[in-house]
Formats: structure tokens, C-alpha cells, sequence
């Protein structure tokens, strides 16, 4: 006997979930409805299975196939058209006109007992079975009434209260003999209950109604899809769920993986390959899908989460559905009753309010309050490029493909045969990100220099001798699972930001070239990359009275690539160093800020044990460097950025230094004292690189461990301002705690407030409203100065929905008042 699954609806009340996916596919604890009613078939002998298909069919065939991996024998009726319960079954004739057979629906989820159902249509003797079952709410079903004999007497599709007469419904399960397709017209949209057993009835033809005891849920609503998963979890339907009960209620599926610290509270679903750190707390009727990522701190309940969703730090999840491929980001909140549709992007710190839908291929900004359904919009990324490169979660936001379109748009922007040099850190992930974007560009004719592991001043160096651009791949400092592809012109600095505005064009209309077969690029890779470096590097800083000054230094590398080039260094210099930790760490691209501050401390305690006249920090990729004075003392960023300042502006008495808007105005006094002046930059590193480059610029920093030697490079390298700091303590005798003693004490404070995207203009507008009088700089963002001195600056970041503020005053209580007052306009703006 065979049986006929309908799977062709198009499930228009279940949208946004439907949109992209055929009905029968939504997953039930993390399978589709329609293999559970697959399964319930082959329990009973139901083997050879004929699918109707219309909506999305390719999709259910695709998944399913012929059935082997169910032991079971599928074949496909394809439905042109819509053409009814009745039609579709019609269209499968062919299949079906030798014996009796079974319909039922792929998109309702059942555990009836079949075999009975059958042997009582057998038994009867009738053209068809009803299979019936008694529902509290009959408004939405089909109203059957049978006779003692179980012969159905009466139909009454969808009735009104008023037209209620009883509470068993028809479920669309149906045992028929092949005659019954004389009553169906071909090629026509026709349905059972409302015409072909109308018609039967008519002419006296047996139809009985068998009414099953068991488990229906017509999953038609949304409303009726989250019932269903937590009816599966409470084993109230008889269903396969794969994976192993690890506690009462608590489904793990094969190769998740759950932290001893996460917290889960049956029952409740954790598909295979899931990934659920530290500190998630999960609850009852929560089903999590395969390959689904739960980040430290995420909170769900009563959610159904489809394959392949990252769900952010500190997000929060009640009562929704998340389609697949979906990015819920940090410290989002999606309320109850709540849909996200397939493969969107729900920005950090955003609020989705409940029965809100959000359909598919949708970006929610970051800090956006969603109260109503986002259905025809799109707010795609503004722009590509944040503050360093393209940035974002590694194999979420950032993905191989999204490497190889990027290095495609960038080969695009460059001329046939060109060279471009490309490095990356010492993480897996821009080990295999790095290959993706070196296949792109040749395939681009383009001709490829691999540096491999490299420090970024290195990548930039080499960069800038010959090559047309180069791509760095690094983790995002302080940021682990992120990475940022970085992008370099031919001078070795950033891209400039019409360079970018033309990448973001090609990448938006996804126009890249692609070279003939005989066009494909080389791939070299360059030897002696580190001694050339050293060599430049020594040859073009001044090292006089290193080598006579007997100093004694603390280097530590921090396991990172710079610990490549200290070798080669530390020997040519001539200087008594200690080095510590050199030896590349593979699980530690990027350390947090924590990590950093003990690892400082841990410098300084041995600075001052060894008696060194300092100790140097590099960050991993060997651009950003720290210090601590003789004494052991960490000399805090912004404060180094002063010393450092001081020695420079001491020893040459003239020219220029590069300084960004942000700094500390203890800046410009420095800078007067010694004859030099200070020239004042917005916060972007490609503006202080362009200072950089000026002939008179004799220094550059940015008060966060970057800094610029203009003899030797334009932009941040923390090697070359290590030689710098080396050379210059050595000349001057004094000590950097004796240089930091005399330097003023500056009183800066910062805070960052959430603006979204559509008010950020608004929010400019009411600071240079607020302004009134007072001078106003416009360097970047708007930097109101009181007449006092005391100054505000309010700066809109370019990739996020922040609003940045500084405060400069004489004391941090000024400085912190100032904050407050202003951060009070910003906010004024969002009411």
C-alpha cells in the first residue's frame, strides 16, 4: 500500500518562516515536520511514499531525494499549479490507480496510530476514510459528524461559533480506494471537503470517519509551530528525537558542545554541532538548531532557533523563532511572539518587540527599537570599511566567500598584472582566510607576494616596495573570535577614503574581473623579508650612543609575530635585552584588556627586578607598543604618547608633530616648550599617516599605543618606535619616570551612547545648536571649547550606532561634569 504526502502549500500564515522555505521543511526539534511524518509512515509499513510539490519544490527534493536515508521509496507528483487537495492528489494518479492508499499532510504533525486507521477503512468496506480527531477549538477545521456505524453524515468546512455542532474535526488524513479519482477532474483546482465529498455524499457513496486517539497539531500559525516544539519536548507526541538525553528533558545531539557552566533548564533541544559557551542560560521549550553558536551570557526561553544562527553575547531570546543563518549580535532582546526571517542581521544592543516580523534578508541597525514589522525595508551596511578594514566575527560576518568577493572587488580596482603583497597573523582563521583571498586575486591576474606571518609594520613595509596594494588578515585586537582584513595602498599606509568609496562601489555591484587562463597570477614568496626590514630599519632611525650606553631593556613580544624580528634586531643593536615571551601562540592571536594589564604588570615587576632602564610591550601583530618606566611602573597610553613627545620635540627643537583631535591640549605645552608645534589631525589613522608623510613632521601618536617615526615609516610600527625610544634614552641621560615627573598631568575622560543610525545627524545638529558662541572645531565631529579652556568632543562613529564624547578639564570632576552636561544633548536627540 502506498501513501501520498501533500507537501505543495505555501504556508502564507506562517511568514516571514515561509517566505524562503517551503512549509513542510520548518523544523520540529530540529527536524522537518514533514520527516516526522515520514518516519510515522515507515512505522507503519508505509514505505513507498508519493510527495505532491508546488511551492519551493525543488527545496523539499533536494532534502529529501528518494528517501534512502529514511528507507523509504519517494517519488515526486510537481504541481504547475495550484491545484487543491483534491487536484494535487489527482496530478499522482498514475502512482496510485492500482490499490488503496493513504493521503496525509507533510505539514501536520501527528502520531496517530495508521495501521488501526487503515484496518478500520478496510473494515468497513468505504470508498474513503476520514481520519478525525476532537480539538478544543474547531473554528479553524473542517466539522465532521459520523453516525453510530461511523458513517459520516454531516461536512461543515471553518464554521462560525454559531455554526458549531461539534468538536471533531477532520485532520486531512484520508485511507481511499482508486475510484475515487473519478470524482476528481484533472488538471483543476478541486478539494476534498468542500467538493469531492460533498459530491460523494450526494450520491450515497460509503464515507466513513474513523476518529483517532492520539496526538494532531495542524501547524498552520505561528502560534501553532511554537506549541509544537514544546509539545515534542514534553513527549506528549510520540516522535524520534536524535541525540542523547543528558539530564530529565535536556536533548544534546551529537558533536554539540555544551560548557559545564552553561545552565539548562528542560525540557528543552541542542542540535548537533552546536556550540554553547559559558554562562548561557537556557530554558524550558527552547530548541536550538544545528550548528547554532550561544555566546557567553545569552539568555533563551521558548525560542525555536533554525541551523546555522550566531546568537551574541548578552542576548536575550523569549518566545521566538530565528531563522536560519540569521546574526543576533551582542546584547540584542527579541520579546515574545517575535519572528526573524532567514538570513538577517539583527544589530547589538537592538530591541525587538513582540509579535514583530522581521522577513528575511533584513538588517536591524545596532541600538534600533523594532515595534513594527520590517517587511519591504533594507538598511544594508552603509559603507564596508570600519576602523580597521573590514572587520567582524570570524565565520559569521566574516566568511572565505566574503574574503574572496573582497579580494575580487579589490583585484578589480587594480590593473591587470599587477603585484600585491599579502600577510596575516598567526591565527588559524587568517591562515585559511589568507588562502581564500590569494586564490581571489590571482584568479583576478594578479600576481600574488606572500609575506605568511608577519608583524603589520613588516606587511606595510614590504608593501610599499613595489607591490600596487597589499591584504593583511589579523584578529581584531581585544577581540578573539573577530578578525579584520586589512587593505594597504602602494605607500604601505591604509587606504584612503576615496580609495575605499571605490572598493565599496565594485564590492556593492559585484562587477569583478576575472582573468583568462593564461592571465592567472604567480604566487612568490619573498626570503629575507625580516633582515631586510632590520636593515632598513637601523639604517634610517638614529642609533647613536646605543651601542656605548651600556642600557639594559625588558622586551616582551607577548607570543606574538613581533617576536619574529627582535632576533635580528636586538643583536644589530648592540643592546643588553632580556627578552620574554617570544615564542609564537597559536590560541592567542589577540589578548583582552585584562591579559594586556596583567601582562604589564607582570613586565614591570620584572623591569624592576632586573634593574633595566625600561621594558617595552608589543601588541601581537608588533604595530602598537607599551611602557614601563625604571621602577616598574606602567606608563599608560596616552601618558607614553606625552614621553615620547617630550624626548622627540627635546632633541630636534623644530618641526612638526601629528597629533589626533582627542589628545590632551598638555600636548600643544609639550610641543611649545622645545620649539615644535603640534598639528592637529581627525581620528582616522589615514589622516595622521598623511601628516606623517610631510617633509617637516618629525612624530606621530595616537594616545593608544600607535606611534609614527616619519624617518622611517608613516604609519604606527611599534618595532621602529621601540629604536626610536632606544636611541633617544640613551642620548638624553634621564630616566622615562624623570620625563614623565615634568610632563603636566592631564585630565581627560571619554564615554560612548548608543545613537541609532537615523538620528545620528540630528544629534550633530543639536551639539553645534547647544554650541551657541563658544568656539567651535570641526577638525572631526565638533569639538566645542569653553572659555575656560575646558573642551567637549562629540564624534558619530562611522561603522556603529555610537556616538563618541571626550571631556578635557583641569581636574576629573570638571572634565566628568563637562561629560555629563553634554551626554545630555545627545541623549536629547534619541527622545
Amino acid at each position: 500500500m502506498k501513501a501520498v504526502v501533500m507537501a505543495g502549500g505555501e504556508g502564507t500564515r506562517l511568514r516571514p518562516m515561509t517566505s524562503s522555505m517551503p512549509k513542510p521543511l520548518l523544523p520540529v526539534a530540529n527536524r522537518p515536520i514533514m520527516e516526522h511524518v515520514l518516519r510515522l509512515l515507515k512505522r507503519h509499513g508505509l514505505s513507498e511514499t508519493v510527495v505532491t510539490v508546488q511551492f519551493l519544490a525543488s527545496l523539499v527534493k533536494n532534502y529529501f531525494g528518494d528517501g534512502e536515508e529514511l528507507g523509504m521509496e519517494l517519488t515526486y507528483a510537481n504541481e504547475e499549479k495550484p491545484l487543491g487537495t483534491a487536484g494535487s492528489v489527482k496530478n499522482a494518479e498514475e502512482a496510485l490507480k492500482d490499490d488503496t492508499f493513504l493521503v496525509i499532510s507533510g505539514d501536520a504533525l501527528t502520531d496517530f496510530d495508521l495501521t488501526d486507521l487503515i484496518a478500520f477503512h478496510k473494515e468497513k468496506g468505504g470508498l474513503v476514510t476520514v481520519c478525525l480527531t476532537r480539538v478544543p477549538n474547531p473554528l479553524e477545521f473542517g466539522i465532521t459528524i459520523v453516525d453510530e456505524e461511523g458513517q459520516v453524515e454531516r461536512f461543515l468546512e471553518k464554521p462560525t461559533w454559531g455554526q458549531v455542532f461539534s468538536d471533531t474535526v477532520n485532520t486531512g488524513i484520508y485511507v481511499m480506494e482508486p475510484e475515487v479519482f473519478d470524482y476528481v477532474q484533472a488538471d483543476t483546482s478541486v478539494d476534498w471537503s468542500g467538493d469531492v465529498f460533498p459530491q460523494l455524499m450526494k450520491e450515497g457513496k460509503p464515507i466513513y470517519g474513523y476518529i483517532a486517539e492520539g496526538y494532531w497539531e495542524d501547524v498552520g500559525t505561528h502560534e501553532s509551530y511554537v506549541k509544537a516544539q514544546a509539545d515534542v519536548l514534553e513527549r506528549k507526541v510520540d516522535v524520534e528525537l536524535d541525540g542523547f538525553e543528558i539530564s530529565p528533558g535536556v536533548w544534546v545531539a551529537e558533536g554539540a558542545e555544551v560548557h559545564p557552566d552553561a545552565v539548562l533548564r528542560g525540557p528543552l533541544y541542542i542540535g548537533d554541532y552546536a556550540k554553547v559557551e559559558a554562562d548561557v542560560e537556557i530554558r524550558e521549550h527552547t530548541v536550538v538548531g544545528s550548528n547554532v553558536v550561544v555566546k557567553t551570557g545569552a539568555f533563551l526561553h521558548k525560542a525555536v532557533v533554525h541551523d546555522n544562527v550566531y546568537i551574541g553575547q548578552h542576548s536575550n531570546l523569549r518566545g521566538c523563532v530565528v531563522g536560519k543563518n540569521t546574526d543576533i549580535m551582542r546584547a540584542a532582546r527579541i520579546e515574545d511572539g517575535a519572528v526573524i526571517g532567514d538570513e538577517c542581521l539583527v544589530g547589538e544592543e537592538s530591541i525587538i518587540q513582540g509579535n514583530v516580523r522581521v522577513y528575511p534578508f533584513k538588517t536591524i541597525e545596532a541600538g534600533a527599537f523594532v515595534n513594527t514589522s520590517v517587511i519591504w525595508e533594507s538598511r544594508g551596511q552603509a559603507h564596508l570599511f570600519g576602523a580597521r578594514g573590514v572587520s567582524g566575527i570570524l565565520n559569521v560576518e566574516i566568511t572565505p566567500e566574503l574574503a574572496v568577493r573582497l579580494a575580487g572587488a579589490y583585484a578589480t580596482t587594480l590593473k591587470k598584472g599587477s603585484t600585491v603583497t599579502t600577510a596575516r597573523d598567526h591565527s588559524r582563521g587568517a591562515r585559511a582566510l589568507k588562502r581564500a583571498v590569494i586564490s581571489a586575486l590571482q584568479a583576478s591576474a594578479i600576481d600574488v607576494r606572500d609575506l605568511e606571518n608577519v608583524p603589520l609594520p613588516v606587511a606595510r613595509q614590504q608593501t610599499a616596495r613595489g607591490s600596487a596594494g597589499g591584504i593583511m588578515i589579523r584578529t581584531s585586537p581585544g577581540v578573539p573570535d573577530s578578525v579584520d582584513i586589512m587593505f594597504i595602498d602602494e605607500r604601505g599606509a591604509d587606504l584612503s577614503q576615496a580609495q575605499q568609496r571605490k572598493l565599496d562601489r565594485v564590492y556593492a555591484r559585484q562587477e569583478y574581473r576575472r582573468a583568462f587562463p593564461g592571465e592567472i597570477g604567480d604566487l612568490h614568496f619573498p626570503s629575507s623579508v625580516f633582515d631586510s626590514y632590520t636593515g632598513s630599519l637601523l639604517r634610517n632611525v638614529d642609533v647613536d650612543g646605543i651601542a656605548e650606553s651600556g642600557l639594559k631593556v625588558v622586551v616582551d613580544a607577548s607570543n606574538g609575530s613581533a617576536g619574529l624580528v627582535l632576533p635580528s634586531l636586538l643583536g644589530r643593536l648592540g643592546v643588553d635585552a632580556l627578552t620574554i615571551n617570544p615564542g609564537l601562540d597559536e590560541a592567542r592571536p589577540t589578548e583582552s584588556a585584562d591579559t594586556r594589564r596583567a601582562g604589564l604588570v607582570r613586565l614591570g615587576e620584572i623591569v624592576s627586578s632586573a634593574r633595566a632602564a625600561f621594558g617595552v610591550r608589543f601588541d601581537p601583530v608588533g604595530e602598537r607598543l607599551s611602557l614601563v618606566d625604571e621602577l616598574g611602573r606602567i606608563i599608560e597610553d596616552d601618558r607614553a604618547l606625552l614621553v615620547l613627545l617630550d624626548l622627540v620635540a627635546a632633541e630636534r627643537r623644530s618641526g612638526r608633530v601629528a597629533l589626533p583631535v582627542t589628545t590632551t591640549r598638555v600636548a600643544e605645552q609639550v610641543a611649545a616648550y622645545h620649539g615644535t608645534q603640534v598639528e592637529w589631525t581627525t581620528t582616522s589613522p589615514d589622516d595622521l599617516t598623511r601628516v606623517g608623510r610631510e617633509e617637516d613632521t618629525i612624530f606621530g601618536g595616537d594616545g593608544r599605543g600607535g606611534f609614527i617615526v616619519p624617518e622611517f615609516s608613516s604609519v604606527f610600527d611599534g618595532t621602529a618606535a621601540f629604536v626610536r625610544l632606544i636611541g633617544l634614552v640613551a642620548r638624553t641621560q634621564l630616566t622615562l619616570s624623570q620625563i614623565d615627573a615634568r610632563i603636566p598631568r592631564a585630565h581627560v575622560l571619554r564615554r560612548d551612547l548608543a545613537t541609532p543610525w537615523a538620528v545620528k545627524g540630528l544629534v550633530m545638529r543639536r551639539v553645534v545648536e547647544a554650541a551657541g558662541d563658544r568656539r567651535v572645531d570641526t577638525t572631526d565631529g565638533v569639538r566645542v571649547v569653553e572659555a575656560d579652556g575646558r573642551w567637549i568632543m562629540v564624534l558619530p562613529d562611522r561603522a556603529e550606532a555610537v556616538t563618541h564624547l571626550w571631556a578635557e578639564g583641569p581636574d576629573d570632576a570638571s572634565a566628568q561634569a563637562l561629560l555629563d552636561e553634554w551626554a545630555a544633548v545627545v541623549d536629547s536627540a534619541g527622545d
